[in-house]
């Protein structure tokens, strides 16, 4: 299959900016949507194909390795590889002064946001090949104030995503690690839960602003 054929996997699919960014690909790529929530997806996949997109609905956990080494050995199986991995999924720990961290909401964190992650990279790496890309969102709030569990994992994250970034320079894939404008999501709301939503903006004005960086070749 070429390129222009190939599906998108995108992991954190089921609702906020994973979503929108499936709908937005839709229209002219198979989305592999990744989620935990099967509700979200299917209702995802009630506008992709309102939309006259196809999907396929992946509800799993991406901490699960045997799960996620299944999905991508289907996709391999099905497919022969991936256009493009879109990687939205984060676990938003709670907030919380530093001597206070819990055990269990770090572990999570660590989990979801560096652990799975790493795992990925390893399992869709082959899927990708040299011309494929993968996408990485960063959130530059390690190292503020109580933001212990999901800052830490988060900066821990993206600095796997810069190593493997100028790792494959020269050989792809190509990886880009792209910086979203504040959005009326579910892990803001739970990190300000009394900002004013009004001034956000919408997540799928942003997954437009942002397609063009993702497709860029």
């Amino acid at each position: 299959m070429t390129e222009t054929t190939l599906p998108v996997l995108i992991t954190g699919a089921s609702r906020g900016l994973g979503a929108a960014l499936a709908e937005a690909l839709a229209p002219d790529r198979h989305i592999i949507a990744v989620g935990r929530t099967t509700g979200a997806l299917e209702e995802l996949d009630d506008r992709i194909r309102a939309a006259g997109g196809q999907a396929t609905l992946a509800p799993m956990d991406i901490t699960v390795p045997e799960a996620m080494q299944q999905l991508c050995r289907s996709i391999h199986d099905r497919w022969g590889g991936l256009a493009l991995w879109v990687h939205a999924a984060i676990h938003a720990g709670p907030l919380a002064p530093a001597p206070h961290l819990a055990d269990k909401d770090l572990d999570r964190s660590i989990a979801v946001n560096l652990r799975a992650t790493a795992r990925l990279v390893s399992y869709v790496a082959p899927l990708l090949g040299q011309t494929g890309r993968a996408v990485f969102f960063d959130d530059p709030v390690g190292g503020e104030k109580f933001f212990g569990h999901y800052g830490t994992t988060k900066a821990a994250q993206m600095a796997l995503v810069r190593s493997w970034q100028a790792e494959t320079v020269k050989t792809g894939p190509h990886v880009r690690i792209l910086a979203p404008r504040p959005m009326p999501t579910a892990t803001r709301a739970r990190f300000y839960p009394g900002e004013d939503r009004g001034n956000l903006t919408d997540i799928h004005s942003e997954a437009a602003r942002l397609l063009p960086e993702i497709l860029e070749a």
